[in-house]
């Protein structure tokens, strides 16, 4: 199996057996870890990512790369209808919200043709091993007028809180995830940036699988970005 070194990021080839093994063994802590390190940040952007969705409630609406399932509690206190996503089986079984759950690949979900009112994505664009697929089985899965909404990290413009933030970011993060967690894990979650696209590229790439009305928003004085967008 492949595995998640400090010296190199995993291939393309690699990369999907390597991330989700190590969210397998990341699952226990990952919430009290994302809390700690976020200074809880991350709950409050979450529920903007709810809000930014626009969908009048009640709607079904898919949480890819679910996780432990922190969006699909915000969609539910929202008055929706989520169901979860994601292909670490470690990740779903840590799940601690009341929705229905499926081990999945989003590159080939398993949904009918426009099952989905809305779609979140909360942290996971950089862990796919390729986007192009994903944002046309997202597309596929929604209908005309549905809505996506992606939560992803960012890296701050301002040349100050750019520097703070790389500190904490690539050297806190790994130190204290390394002590409480799982070290290859979280060295490689700052180093997984380098999968993201451009905002132009990203932007590009969703128009192609069907999606307009792309917009984005940063959260957290930059940490955090926030892209939307409506099904064509």
């Amino acid at each position: 199996m492949a595995q998640v070194t400090r010296a190199a990021l995993p291939d393309a080839a690699g990369k999907s057996r390597a991330v989700e093994a190590m969210f397998d063994r990341i699952a226990p802590r990952y919430d009290a870890l994302n809390r700690a390190l976020t200074f809880r940040m991350d709950v409050r952007w979450r529920r903007i990512t709810v809000v930014e969705l626009g969908l009048a409630a009640p709607a079904r609406v898919l949480d890819l790369a679910c996780g432990t399932g922190d969006l699909c509690g915000e969609l539910a206190r929202a008055g929706h209808e989520p169901v979860g996503a994601d292909f670490s089986i470690g990740m779903l079984r840590a799940a601690h919200v009341d929705a229905p759950y499926v081990r999945a690949d989003a590159m080939h979900l398993p949904f009918p043709d426009g099952a989905f009112a809305g779609i979140t994505c909360g942290f996971g664009l950089r862990n796919f091993a390729d986007l192009e697929p994903v944002a046309h089985e997202c597309a596929r899965v929604l209908p005309a007028g549905g809505r996506l909404a992606m939560l992803e990290i960012s890296e701050p413009v301002s040349p100050l809180v750019r520097a703070g933030h790389n500190v904490w970011f690539r050297h806190v993060v790994p130190f204290v995830g390394g002590l409480v967690s799982d070290r290859d894990a979280y060295r490689y979650l700052p180093a997984s940036t380098a999968y993201l696209p451009s905002i132009p590229d990203l932007f590009a790439l969703l128009t192609r699988a069907g999606f307009g009305e792309l917009s984005r928003r940063q959260l957290g004085f930059g940490a955090a970005q926030l892209v939307t967008g409506t099904r064509r």
